[in-house]
């Protein structure tokens, strides 16, 4: 369909007419010296009838791809003048579009081989934070609130119920003597970052020195202070490749285009 409509003799003689308007208008002072001549190729019509289709669902009108074809000649007289001009010298922006545009291309055309997998375990020994797989715990918290006890008392009171509750680790009463709070009293198998979200850094990084098989405490967070009774750690760990064959590959390739954006 779209190569019936552009072969249609209207048509032609309207882009025609369009093209020699417009190259009249901006270009009639002889002293320019950018190119005069502005030529529309069936590929760029059609390019620019399947932007449109693609934006808008359907096909252009005549009227619509008429005034599609008139836009792009007039963008090309313009782009044209700010060159004559020297408007894209020393132009930031302009520059740094000009280096994306370069580093696509180099991307394009020096996509590496893929790694071998001693290349990849090479990698992975060379950035082994990276990928290094986080520390896990499971506990039980108990929270008593700043804000409703007041620092003082809640401090006293923190050191009152340890005591209690290293006396009987089970804590049966422990979620009844402390204050509601909008978060789980107990995670399994979390990892740092888990932590770290849910109860804030400090209380993440103070969980690290914190042992296994009783109750202790108190350890500050954003919202109060906690007791802490952690069930189990399983360490940080550097990973196996199999674990993370795919983040390696990834992050291999990326460095591996990097530096061949840099060496041009």
């Amino acid at each position: 369909m779209m190569r019936r409509i552009l072969g249609e003799p209207l048509l032609q003689f309207a882009v025609l007419g369009v093209l020699l308007f417009v190259s009249f208008r901006m270009l009639g002072d002889p002293r320019n010296t950018a190119p005069q001549r502005v030529v529309v190729t069936t590929g760029q019509i059609e390019r620019l009838a399947e932007t449109w289709r693609r934006t808008w669902q359907r096909a252009p009108t005549r009227a619509e791809l008429d005034g599609l074809v008139e836009d792009y000649v007039r963008e090309e007289i313009l782009y044209r003048e700010a060159l004559a001009l020297g408007l894209d010298r020393d132009d930031t922006i302009v520059r740094r579009r000009l280096r994306q545009k370069m580093e696509f291309l180099s991307e394009d055309l020096g996509t590496p081989d893929p790694a071998s997998d001693a290349e990849l375990q090479s990698f992975l020994e060379a950035h082994p934070e990276r990928f290094r797989v986080e520390a896990r715990l499971s506990f039980r918290q108990v929270f008593l609130s700043s804000e409703r006890r007041g620092e003082a008392n809640s401090v006293q009171e923190a050191a009152r119920l340890l005591v209690a509750l290293q006396d009987d680790p089970a804590g049966a009463d422990a979620d009844a003597a402390g204050d509601p709070l909008p978060l789980r009293a107990e995670l399994s198998d979390a990892t740092e970052s888990e932590v770290e979200r849910t109860f804030g850094s400090h209380f993440a990084v103070a969980l690290r020195d914190v042992a296994p098989g009783r109750w202790q405490g108190p350890i500050a967070s954003a919202y109060g202070l906690h007791l802490v009774f952690v069930r189990a750690r399983t360490p940080a760990r550097k990973p196996m490749l199999e674990e993370v064959r795919e983040r390696v590959q990834s992050e291999w390739l990326v460095q591996r285009r990097r530096e061949a954006n840099e060496s041009v």
